[in-house]
């Protein structure tokens, strides 16, 4: 008896011990506001003629309850086991929702929503880095972020900017699977190096999974970055093939993988921060390596874009910032699409998880452009747009 009372008291203190080991986390962010935009559009892409008519063209101003201001709204679950030696195995899930409707958000299915679309993830972690599996942030999208005052926020960032690029090239918004880049990937692969000196990188691919097309829905990307003396610096590549396997209609049909390579984009981006004041600056391409016909069909566009940014900002104390910035946008293939996007904004903390912001936004669009001033609001290609948020961000 006194065996098995030890035995079993062993094992209790075993239990506890690699309880203690052990952790898992709910977390979540609920963001909302209030948005006034001058004009809208129907749909996120480019427009287009049917029937000899201009399809999505401007359906009015707009004013509405806002979701995501700075970023959305999400709910996720994190956890981390210590596996000894310095390693760890490491899961996330987390999903994107609208604070306004309590609708979930979307992945890469057209139209389709999921509790958890942005990251399902499983990995290890040790001296070696980090490596994890699943669907999540492609490693460019926070290379965006840690190089634009305006940190890629939902506002008038990089972020919308490149949103841009991809509804200007037949993405519809009704999905997270871009025509240029990519802000989530599926079946994603990612490799995170420790840094040396300040410098390390972020490797992945994404296997697409398509029977008989080995290159089929593939991705692969590249990350360069230095991060020392107030200096944020990043260099992207990122290839992609069957980039948004949905045809040119409204609503869209599903298109075969063809194992096509029409997904590029390149980013070189930097941000210095010196005693409050950060500056910074970016210039990406995204373009389809595969189009070499122009512009297709039904669409004035080509699919073939330069991005040029330049940020401004100041934190006036530990809870008040102040970030402006400029984003243009031109189609490399027509010259008459052209945008500027010109944003100012201020955040201020109310505690450490409570935060108020007011941002404010214009965009110059030429031609058929229609550089979008907030994630999820589309503008009236061709027409000069004001918009204007206010709203609160709370962190649990």
């Amino acid at each position: 008896m006194k065996l098995k009372f030890g035995s079993l008291a062993a094992l209790a203190l075993f239990a506890s011990a690699a309880h203690a080991q052990s952790s898992v986390t709910l977390y979540g962010v609920v963001d909302s506001g209030l948005l006034y935009q001058s004009t809208s559009a129907q749909h996120a892409f480019a427009p287009k003629t049917v029937g000899g008519k201009l399809f999505n063209g401007n359906a009015g101003s707009i004013f509405a309850l806002k979701d995501g201001g700075i970023y959305s709204s999400i709910f996720g679950m994190k956890g981390t086991e210590d596996l000894g030696g310095g390693y760890a195995a490491n899961f996330k899930l987390q999903g994107s929702f609208n604070s306004s409707t309590g609708q979930t958000g979307l992945n890469s299915s057209a139209t389709a929503a999921a509790m958890f679309n942005q990251v399902t993830t499983i990995g290890v972690s040790g001296p070696f880095g980090k490596i994890d599996f699943g669907r999540q942030f492609a490693p460019m999208a926070y290379a965006m972020a840690e190089t634009d005052v305006r940190n890629a926020q939902y506002f008038g960032s990089t972020l919308t900017a490149w949103l841009t690029m991809n509804t200007m090239s037949g993405w519809a918004g009704n999905n997270t699977n871009a025509q240029i880049g990519a802000l989530y990937d599926d079946n994603a692969i990612v490799y995170n190096s420790p840094s040396f000196y300040g410098l390390s990188t972020a490797l992945e691919y994404a296997p697409g999974g398509v029977a008989g097309q080995i290159q089929g829905g593939t991705r692969e990307s590249a990350i360069l970055k230095y991060s020392g003396f107030g200096l944020n610096a990043d260099a992207v590549y990122y290839n992609g093939h069957d980039a948004n396997p949905y045809a040119y209609s409204n609503p869209p049909t599903a298109a075969p993988a063809t194992g096509l390579n029409n997904n590029r984009f390149v980013y070189f981006g930097a941000k210095y921060t010196w005693h409050g004041f950060s500056v910074s600056g970016s210039f990406a391409n995204g373009r389809n390596p595969a189009n070499t016909n122009g512009v297709p069909k039904p669409y004035a566009v080509s699919g073939d874009f330069d991005m040029w940014t330049g940020g401004l900002g100041y934190r006036f104390s530990p809870a008040l910032e102040v970030t402006s910035g400029i984003y243009y946008l031109k189609d490399n293939r027509n010259n008459a699409n052209q945008s500027n996007a010109y944003v100012i904004g201020a955040d201020y903390s109310l505690t450490r998880r409570t935060q108020v912001y007011a941002q404010a936004g214009y965009v110059s669009n030429r031609g058929q452009m229609n550089q979008e001033l907030i994630y999820g609001t589309p503008v009236a290609p061709g027409r000069n747009t004001t918009a204007v948020n206010f709203g609160l961000r709370h962190t649990f």
